[in-house]
């Protein structure tokens, strides 16, 4: 499942609509863009490489190194080379990070100079002098090989007017007569489309390259690390949740019910043209709207339903109150780490709120599944569609709190229907 809007061009590629959709320009675009700078680059690369074609041939030859003279020439110039690549690399991928926006709308970040020093011990600097020697090698081969294609397929089209002139076309033998080459007309018309996901191809495999290359290695360690520090502060909000659902659960709320009945015991026994009858009556449907609210509150926290009969049980009961038709499909054998049950419970609360409010749907379903290791949810209607996170619906709320259980939140609501919110909870323990 793609959202609605891809954010890069290897996501598009896997749309139906890619080949009407903007993505195609831009692919050609950055291949377009490409030319100049691998073009300068593999020049560059010519002149310097140039020295070792002497030096090939002689040990070929000969079988015996070649002259000082020659050998030091080589010698100083990869030295240059190598001092110069980093500093050149800093300033083309810079370009190249900039550049690559017009395939993936995901920022690179940004490298700042750190000195010249730093720039040389730096790991990341040599992962971007291999990729200006990528750049400059094999790019400019891949493009050849491709323009080639280009050029075959051209030339297929556009055989049968070209076939009647003196010179018979050359495809991959002669052809002297409008006839014969109508078929490979036909074969180079059906051949477009699939040169023009080779063009998408071509450019996400290059700026995925440049994304590995340009991208600053993590820290994995320090990842992990995070990983961890994360869990144990969802954990620890999760045990402070409870605590404070138990207290109010075993404190606060039976003390207030006490009240409660205390003042409307009280009510009973004044009369009600006493003076304390209407300050004890309002006391009294205070105290009760406070009740009311506690027992939300003590809800909201986890709910009841959700300790008592599971996380199906549970979603057939929002199912069962909710204004709209619910079908619930669960199967979802085995038990549940207690944070995702909570949030797959939420997650599906506030989608059939939002089918409810919003959608104008006659009938939703949702669908509990394990896939792998996750807890699948998917929520869908057949109502208007075009739900978007910055109308505040609360799928902004709802995408932290997924992510803060380490899961993933994807939606597909295109104007007109349907719409269908889709959750992945990994059940990791």
């Amino acid at each position: 499942m793609t959202s609605e809007h891809p954010s890069h061009l290897a996501a598009s590629l896997r749309r139906r609509d890619w080949l009407i959709s903007a993505w195609p320009w831009r692919a050609l675009a950055y291949l377009v863009s490409t030319v100049p700078i691998a073009s300068v680059l593999t020049v560059g690369l010519l002149v310097i490489g140039a020295p070792l074609l002497p030096v090939l041939s002689t040990l070929r030859r000969e079988g015996r190194p070649p002259s000082i003279a020659l050998m030091l020439f080589l010698i100083t110039g990869s030295v240059i080379l190598v001092g110069l690549a980093p500093i050149l690399s800093f300033v083309v991928a810079a370009v190249e990070r900039w550049r690559v926006r017009l395939v993936d709308n995901r920022p690179l970040p940004s490298s700042p100079w750190p000195g010249l020093a730093a720039r040389y011990r730096s790991a990341a600097t040599w992962r971007e002098v291999a990729y200006l020697f990528w750049l400059g090698g094999f790019v400019p081969v891949a493009y050849w090989v491709f323009l080639v294609l280009v050029l075959l397929d051209v030339g297929m089209v556009t055989s049968p007017w070209l076939a009647g002139d003196a010179e018979p076309v050359v495809i991959w033998r002669p052809i002297e007569s409008t006839g014969e080459a109508v078929p490979y007309a036909i074969v180079g018309v059906l051949l477009l489309p699939v040169l023009c996901y080779g063009v998408g191809l071509l450019a996400a495999g290059q700026a995925a390259i440049a994304r590995w290359a340009l991208t600053s290695p993590v820290d994995a360690a320090a990842l992990r690390e995070v990983a961890r520090s994360r869990t144990r502060l969802v954990g620890a909000y999760e045990a402070e949740r409870r605590r404070i659902e138990r207290d109010l659960h075993d404190g606060a709320q039976p003390r207030l019910t006490s009240l409660t009945l205390q003042l409307g015991l009280a009510r009973l026994d004044v009369p009600e043209d006493s003076p304390a009858a209407r300050p004890l009556a309002v006391a009294h449907d205070q105290a009760r709207g406070l009740m009311v609210m506690l027992r939300q509150l003590v809800h909201g926290i986890r709910p009841q339903s959700l300790t008592d009969l599971g996380l199906a049980g549970a979603v057939r009961e929002l199912a069962d109150a909710a204004p709209v038709a619910v079908t619930v499909h669960a199967d979802i054998d085995g038990e549940l780490p207690e944070i995702v049950e909570t949030t797959a419970y939420f997650v599906v609360s506030e989608a059939l709120s939002n089918v409810a409010r919003h959608a104008a749907a006659t009938r939703a379903e949702v669908r509990l599944s394990r896939v792998g290791g996750d807890l699948v949810v998917e929520v869908s209607d057949d109502g208007r569609g075009g739900a978007d996170p910055a109308r505040g619906t609360g799928l902004t709320g709802l995408a932290d709190r997924v992510a803060a259980a380490d899961g993933r939140l994807l939606l597909s609501s295109p104007p007109g229907g349907p719409t269908l919110v889709r959750v992945e909870l990994p059940c990791r323990r």
